[in-house]
């Protein structure tokens, strides 16, 4: 096989070398309970505890308002229905504000609290896939428990105005968090200065190992324990922690966050270049705003082409994407994401997401320009779609 192009770095990423240095010694040398009060389980606490604070400096926090979880699913999971069902139970409050393009983990939790008696407002994101903070203000009430709205979205990269949220929340005296887990790494986070009660955040998308995350909670933000039993992560989370996960994350994040600017240097203009080549194919479209994105994803739509065909092919040119988000590959039917940014089903149905890290480079984007407009006139040319396009018979001008 000739060259191979890992451009699906929002699905998940490879564990770097730093990070597999941090971890190995939790297997050979720090190998006790956390929660043991002889020397070598208090060497894994010792360690826990550094983890901890790492991570919290990341992001502005302190060390008590960190969590560790197993994903980013979990901490959307349990900052949503804790802090909902703790305000409930406190003041009565039983209405959210979400989007309409929120990944999965905070839709479905959402729609799961709805089943609870909940009312949720899913707000529009319109055509450039951006939340207006005025129409997040205009939809709390005084029964609004919770406002959830994602830092970049996982699909079509764009980046939210998340302090303007966050400004309108605490005008409102409504708890805000925001899903990071695309955004850790590549945009500047402080919890405090931007207003974020909580903060979900996964490792695999930093070069971290699978099957580890973390939420920040604000201090004095009431949220309901997730596991019952044993008194680890402060009694909020029971279960031995997973340490050597855990270090793997807190050195991904030291190393991510303390690169941003030199990474959003070298990514924008690889991602930049890809756009502009993609968009001199005809009837070809970038989905999301052009400047409030990631530095490293470029998400497009051909029209007359199937997404899922598109990756084969560009599987066998050795070349690995994504038509939409990770979590929801198996699915026939169209992106939700894309659905909400007011795409018809013959137009979303042919999305390609390439998203790129700290092992791409400018050759990798030369590659990808150079076997996309090929695969792209193969599949327009057995295309019953695109004949109809070009005949006239269906119109997507608008769409372009």
């Amino acid at each position: 096989m000739g060259r191979t192009v890992y451009a699906d770095n929002a699905a998940t990423t490879a564990v770097s070398p730093q990070v597999l240095e941090a971890m190995l010694p939790c297997y050979k040398e720090w190998y006790g309970n956390p929660s043991s009060l002889y020397a070598l389980g208090q060497k894994a606490k010792e360690k826990l505890e550094e983890a901890r604070a790492d991570v919290a400096q990341c992001l502005g926090a302190s060390p008590d308002e960190i969590f560790f979880t197993s994903c980013g699913s979990e901490s959307d999971n349990w900052a949503i229905k804790g802090a909902a069902r703790a305000q409930r139970a406190k003041a009565g409050k039983a209405h959210i504000v979400t989007s309409a393009f929120e990944h999965h983990a905070v839709l479905h939790t959402c729609q799961a609290l709805e089943k609870e008696g909940f009312t949720v407002t899913y707000l529009p994101v319109h055509e450039n896939g951006v939340v207006r903070p005025e129409e997040v203000e205009a939809a709390i009430t005084e029964e609004t428990a919770l406002v959830t709205i994602m830092y970049a979205n996982n699909e079509i990269g764009t980046i939210q105005p998340i302090p303007e949220i966050g400004a309108v929340c605490k005008k409102h005296g409504v708890l805000f968090h925001t899903d990071a887990v695309q955004a850790i790494g590549h945009v500047h986070i402080h919890v405090k200065e931007q207003n974020i009660d909580m903060l979900s955040l996964s490792g695999h998308k930093l070069h971290a190992p699978k099957g580890v995350g973390a939420l920040y909670v604000r201090k004095g933000a009431r949220i309901q324990n997730l596991l019952d039993g044993g008194a680890q992560e402060r009694g909020k989370r029971a279960g031995t922690e997973n340490l050597a996960q855990i270090m793997g994350l807190a050195a991904a994040m030291k190393e991510a966050c303390s690169t941003i600017d030199q990474r959003v240097a070298r990514l924008a203009p690889m991602r930049d270049k890809l756009i502009d080549g993609l968009l001199k194919i005809p009837r070809s479209r970038l989905n999301g705003d052009r400047d409030r994105r990631l530095p490293g994803n470029v998400h497009f739509c051909f029209q007359g082409v199937e997404g899922e065909s598109l990756l084969l092919l560009l599987d066998a040119k050795g070349v690995a994407a994504s038509s939409g988000s990770a979590c929801t590959s198996g699915s026939l039917d169209p992106s939700h994401v894309l659905l909400a940014i007011g795409l018809p089903h013959g137009v979303a149905h042919g999305s390609l997401r390439l998203s790129f890290g700290d092992y791409n480079t400018m050759e990798d984007i030369d590659y990808l320009l150079e076997v996309i407009p090929p695969i792209i006139e193969r599949l327009r040319a057995m295309s019953p779609l695109w004949d109809a396009i070009q005949k006239g018979e269906v119109n997507y001008d608008q769409y372009m």
